[in-house]
């Protein structure tokens, strides 16, 4: 999961890189933060027991969430060409798809079986 978000990371810092001066501190400034939130969150929550798990994760899908949003807006502005953004979006969803089933796992053993 961490390598997958690395690998984002490390393409949108390609794409930051091209931004105008007044975005890459403005919205690319907040795209940067969120991702490395998201990051943060991931790192930290493996480490934690899985009751501690659960609500971290949350938080995590709740700040890639808002790192989708940010990463639209620069598309939407154009700071971010189509074909690039579409691979970007493909990459937080799989990191998503990712989050939630580890949380949704982590739910499952918590509640027992009817």
């Amino acid at each position: 999961m961490i390598s997958k978000e690395k690998e984002a990371y490390q393409y949108w810092q390609t794409l930051h890189q091209n931004f105008p001066k007044i975005a890459r501190f403005g919205i690319g400034q907040k795209i940067e933060q969120s991702f490395l939130s998201v990051l943060e969150l991931t790192f930290t929550a493996s480490y934690l027991p899985p009751e501690q798990k659960v609500i971290l994760l949350g938080k995590t899908i709740s700040r890639l969430d808002i790192l989708k949003f940010f990463t639209q807006l620069a598309w939407e502005d154009k700071l971010i060409p189509t074909a690039k953004y579409a691979e970007l979006s493909q990459k937080l969803e799989e990191i998503g798809r990712m989050l939630g089933g580890w949380r949704k796992g982590l739910l499952q053993k918590k509640t027992p079986p009817r």
